[in-house]
């Protein structure tokens, strides 16, 4: 096995090292975050930085990198305080790559990407029609990490749509059955393959395998 000391991870160029970084913790969700600006120009951006925060409240959040340069995604929530995450499935993956493109802000990843704009009524910032399991946000906080500049955006989940037949009964959502993608490292997307779901993991007892559903 290789072993990659400190001194020698230093040296690596930036490129690899990122890359490398990036590889280390393993499958990511893959999402589409869709924003507006004052102007009614839309944004769309891929993150894989997107963690579940709890559930009551429903938070969630991602991480932002530094704002040294335009981050038209941040721009656009800091003004609206609302955004959308769109799950990223097998039809839109090498799109959903592309808006990670440095595109000027006049420019509309939509149009460039060939992705689909959805809105539902009340609400002024875009869905990815094409996203089969998608929500909306409202901006909670903006939590600046000191150790590297970046930032934390944590949002609260308003409004979900997902197709019912993924929706099971305990609550469950069957990803899978969605084809949602994942990622690892900068630019390697993955289908996925259930194992299976287990029962609830108890001192006394071996967890044991558990229907799609969530029966015994």
């Amino acid at each position: 096995m290789q072993h990659i000391n400190n001194h020698t991870l230093n040296a690596y160029p930036a490129r690899y090292r990122a890359q490398l970084i990036n590889s280390l913790s393993g499958f990511k969700s893959a999402n589409l975050i869709g924003t507006i600006d004052k102007q009614q120009q839309t944004n769309l951006a891929i993150f894989s930085s997107v963690v579940h925060l709890g559930a009551s409240p429903a938070l969630v959040g991602f991480i932002m990198r530094p704002d040294s340069v335009e981050r038209h995604t941040l721009e656009n929530i800091q003004i609206t305080e609302q955004y959308t995450i769109n799950q990223v499935n097998q039809d839109i993956w090498q799109a959903a790559h592309q808006t990670s493109a440095r595109y000027l802000k006049e420019e509309c990843e939509f149009q460039k990407t060939g992705l689909t704009r959805e809105f539902i009524e009340g609400v002024k910032v875009p869905f990815v029609k094409e996203s089969q399991l998608k929500y909306l946000l409202t901006l909670q906080d903006i939590v600046p990490i000191k150790a590297n500049n970046t930032l934390f955006v944590i949002g609260e989940i308003t409004n979900i749509l997902c197709q019912e037949h993924a929706i099971k009964d305990d609550g469950y959502i069957d990803i899978e059955s969605l084809n949602t993608v994942s990622l690892s490292g900068l630019d390697s997307y993955h289908s996925t393959q259930r194992l299976s779901r287990l029962s609830y993991a108890k001192p006394e007892s071996t967890p044991q395998p558990i229907s799609i559903d969530g029966e015994k």
